[in-house]
């Protein structure tokens, strides 16, 4: 008779792994991802809170964030907050058209042009060195203290991230595409539409979005020192006023609207590294 079998001996059935569909995945990791950096955000929220309502500081020095936030509601429900920041938005896209131009242009003297690059680029190179703030008193003796001075000074930050990204990107061009290019008898567009253009955009956007954020810092400076309207001048306003909550508020629109404006262009990359691709 055969012997009966121990129970142990009876292998045990193998349970399947369980497999978490990819786009869960990637949207579970972003949500840890955001909540891991809000820890931060919400201690310091905490403390800030905790330190009002203790009168640490004078509430003339250390508003509430309650106050804050009523503040936020009050200047958007006049139309101050909105009108404001359409004013900075303006003054930005102005000056990335204006700055973005001519840096495209110098930056395509430069990466394409030798005797451009030997005779010019040093001088270039000495101008970039100075700070938005230093041009203001000169832009104030031949433009005023209008709007051109803002949109000009915000325009020379822009500038500079354009022409060095724009030159470098020209420069790692691969050479072999120019060749294929030359054989294939491409005219100037052409080149610049199918060889330059898909082969040098990751390095363009990385100076676009580096303009960018030059732009808004550089616009915040500008309001600050000579503006009657914008996001600047709101901290402005709020420190002739004595309230720090209107300054509060000002600050903290200044950071989001420039991490939003980030996070956008990165959108924006990530949509034409796909068209890239497709492109060669």
């Amino acid at each position: 008779m055969p012997a009966a079998s121990h129970p142990l001996s009876t292998p045990l059935p193998v349970r399947q792994a369980t497999r978490i569909n990819p786009a869960i995945a990637v949207w579970l990791s972003r949500i840890g991802y955001a909540l891991t950096g809000a820890i931060v955000p919400l201690l310091l929220l905490a403390l800030w809170q905790h330190a009002a309502s203790q009168h640490w500081l004078p509430e003339q020095l250390l508003p509430s964030p309650a106050l804050v936030f009523s503040s936020f509601i009050e200047l958007y429900q006049s139309g101050d907050l909105t009108a404001n920041l359409a004013i900075s938005l303006k003054r930005v896209g102005w000056s990335l058209l204006l700055g973005g131009g001519v840096g495209l242009l110098l930056g395509g003297l430069f990466g394409f042009s030798r005797r451009a690059r030997i005779w010019l680029y040093p001088s270039f190179e000495v101008l970039a060195q100075f700070p938005v703030i230093g041009w203001i008193p000169l832009l104030i003796i031949f433009v005023g203290i209008g709007e051109p001075l803002k949109v000009l000074a915000i325009s020379l930050a822009v500038v500079v991230p354009v022409t060095l990204q724009t030159s470098k990107a020209i420069a790692q061009v691969p050479r072999p595409l120019l060749d294929v290019a030359r054989v294939y008898r491409f005219s100037l567009p052409q080149v610049l539409a199918k060889v330059v253009w898909p082969a040098a955009l990751p390095t363009l956007f990385g100076g676009l979005r580096q303009a960018v954020m030059q732009a808004w810092l550089a616009l915040v400076f500008v309001e600050l020192l000579a503006a009657g309207e914008g996001v600047g001048y709101l901290m402005v306003w709020g420190r002739q006023l004595l309230q720090l909550d209107l300054v509060v508020v000002a600050m903290i629109l200044i950071g989001v609207i420039g991490v939003l404006l980030d996070r956008l262009l990165a959108l924006v990359e990530l949509r034409l590294q796909r068209w890239r691709r497709n492109a060669f």
